[in-house]
C-alpha cells in the first residue's frame, strides 16, 4: 500500500514541476481596473495637451465664447465631434468596440444640464478645461477644480435619492437618433458629420476668431 502511495506522489511530482515552471514563465497581468485607470491616464494626458494647444484652457477664449464673442472653442468641439464621430463608427463596424448607450432621462438631464451651464458660465471653465487651465498655470481655475470635486462627491451621496426620484421623471430609454428618423446608423451617422463640416465652414467665414 505504501510503495504504491510513493509511487503515486512520484509520478505526480514530475508532472506538477513543469506546470509550476509554466506558471512561472507567464508574465504578470495587468488587471482590468488597472489596465483601465491606465489608459485613462494616457488618454487624458493627451486630451489635456489637446485642449491647451487649441487655446480652449484660455479665460478669455471661454468666457468670449459663452459672450458669442469668440468661437474658437465651438469649432474646436465641432471638430472633435467629427472625428470621433467617424473614427467610433469605423471601430464599430469592424467590431473593435460597442456602443454603451446612455438612458434619456428627461428631468435628470435638464436639471444636470442647467447645473452644469451655471458653473460653467461662472467661472469660465468646464471640468476638462479647467484641469487644462490649472496645468498650464492658471491658478483662477483651482476653485472650479475644489467645487468640481465638492459637487461630485455631492453628486455621489445623493445617487440613491435622483436614481429614485428624478431618474424616473420623463424616463425614454436609451434613445438614438435611429430610433425617430427613418434612416440608418451610416446615414445618419455621415449626415451629421456632413451638417457639422457644414456649420464649420460657415462659423470660419463669418466669424472673427
Amino acid at each position: 500500500m505504501s510503495t504504491i502511495t510513493d509511487k503515486s506522489q512520484d509520478t505526480a511530482t514530475p508532472h506538477s514541476e513543469p506546470h509550476h515552471e509554466a506558471q512561472d514563465e507567464n508574465p504578470v497581468s495587468v488587471s482590468a481596473p488597472t489596465k483601465s485607470l491606465m489608459l485613462g491616464l494616457l488618454f487624458g494626458i493627451i486630451f489635456g495637451f489637446l485642449l491647451q494647444k487649441g487655446g480652449v484652457a484660455k479665460y478669455h477664449v471661454l468666457i468670449g465664447q459663452l459672450l458669442l464673442a469668440d468661437f474658437t472653442v465651438v469649432k474646436v468641439m465641432l471638430s472633435a465631434v467629427v472625428v470621433g464621430m467617424l473614427g467610433i463608427y469605423s471601430l464599430h463596424r469592424a467590431n473593435l468596440v460597442e456602443f454603451h448607450i446612455k438612458p434619456t432621462r428627461l428631468a435628470s438631464n435638464v436639471i444636470g444640464g442647467l447645473l452644469f451651464g451655471c458653473g460653467f458660465a461662472l467661472s469660465a471653465y468646464c471640468p476638462g478645461t479647467g484641469a487644462a487651465a490649472v496645468g498650464q498655470g492658471n491658478f483662477d481655475a483651482i476653485a472650479m477644480m475644489a467645487g468640481m470635486v465638492a459637487g461630485s462627491y455631492v453628486f455621489a451621496e445623493a445617487s440613491g435619492w435622483i436614481s429614485r426620484h428624478l431618474d424616473p421623471i420623463g424616463d425614454k430609454g436609451k434613445l438614438t437618433l435611429m430610433d425617430l428618423l427613418p434612416l440608418g446608423r451610416t446615414a445618419i451617422t455621415f449626415g451629421t458629420a456632413a451638417l457639422l463640416v457644414v456649420v464649420l465652414v460657415v462659423l470660419e467665414f463669418t466669424t472673427t476668431r
